[in-house]
């Protein structure tokens, strides 16, 4: 095999070949149609396949709701639970309600807490037509539920063997964070105006006059390079996170080869294959834990855009 197969990291490195067992091919080579112009990678085909594995799945839940069909089954209730779940429980409570919230309360606090508890507006959700109505924060939803489910199932096919994990990649997730501050900007524009939220970076201060011209541009300067690194930690944090799971693993399996030759070996595999096995449980829980925390972040980033205040 080539020698980048004897890389432990090949699951989050890109590469122009999928990596298989000889019985089953070994490596494949990606084809190259558009020759040196523009190189087809693995990871560029899995970020595909996971839009697509999301698009076939909602599409057809969608069908199924439009048609008026009652959801049935574990595998549509688990997606629709998904969806509701950002929904209900991430894009509505953090965003709010905005400018309209002086006729219907305060926001979304509305929305039973954790523990069970109600605010006084909580008759507002009694009937479930309430709950499912149309929120101003939900023209927020298509962008946030997009890159929860793309980085869930981003994250999701890394734990398969000889696949990969786009999402180990600081390229991905660096995509993925500037889609994020793009989103953020527009929407802070689009509500505040683009003079009105760079203007808003700054909070009013209650300061001497004479202190305003020293301290609002440097404080403008703060809030900009903030906004910056924000989005750049968004991007680490998903990065290092997904980077740190394989790399336990491989550590782990290394074991295996360092005592081949020895009696040890007897004891060190199967602690290693069961290591690796309770890691890569981990790594499921990880993998939906990243898609909440990179969802929850950039509705949190959206929300202080749109209120400033």
């Amino acid at each position: 095999m080539a020698a980048h197969s004897q890389d432990v990291f090949h699951h989050v490195r890109d590469a122009t070949v999928f990596e298989f067992p000889q019985f089953l091919g070994g490596e494949v080579q990606i084809p190259q149609p558009f020759g040196e112009y523009f190189v087809l990678t693995k990871f560029m085909i899995l970020e595909v396949v996971a839009a697509l594995i999301v698009f076939f799945i909602y599409r057809s839940l969608a069908r199924r709701i439009q048609g008026g069909e009652p959801i049935r089954g574990a595998f549509w209730t688990f997606w629709e639970t998904l969806a509701l779940f950002i929904r209900d429980e991430v894009v509505r409570p953090v965003i709010g309600r905005g400018h309209d919230h002086d006729d219907h309360g305060h926001g979304d606090h509305a929305h039973p807490s954790t523990n069970g508890a109600h605010t006084s507006d909580e008759h507002a959700h009694d009937a479930p037509a309430k709950v499912s109505a149309e929120h101003p924060a939900d023209k927020y939803l298509p962008f946030v539920w997009s890159v929860f489910f793309f980085v869930l199932i981003c994250n999701l096919l890394g734990a398969i063997p000889w696949m990969g994990s786009p999402t180990g990649n600081l390229w991905v997730t660096g995509t993925l964070a500037l889609s994020t501050l793009f989103v953020t900007i527009w929407s802070g524009s689009a509500e505040l105006g683009s003079g009105g939220y760079w203007k808003a970076l700054v909070p009013p201060m209650d300061v001497p006059a004479v202190l305003k011209p020293l301290l609002v541009p440097l404080l403008w300067v703060i809030e900009v390079l903030g906004l910056l690194i924000k989005h750049g930690v968004l991007a680490v944090r998903l990065f290092a996170n997904i980077m740190a799971g394989h790399t336990v693993i491989a550590v782990i399996l290394t074991f295996i080869g360092e005592v081949a030759m020895s009696p040890l070996v007897w004891v060190v595999a199967p602690a290693s294959v069961f290591g690796q096995v309770a890691i890569g449980l981990l790594e499921l829980f990880i993998a939906f834990l990243q898609a909440y925390i990179f969802a929850f972040l950039a509705t949190l980033f959206i929300s202080s855009a749109v209120h400033p205040h």
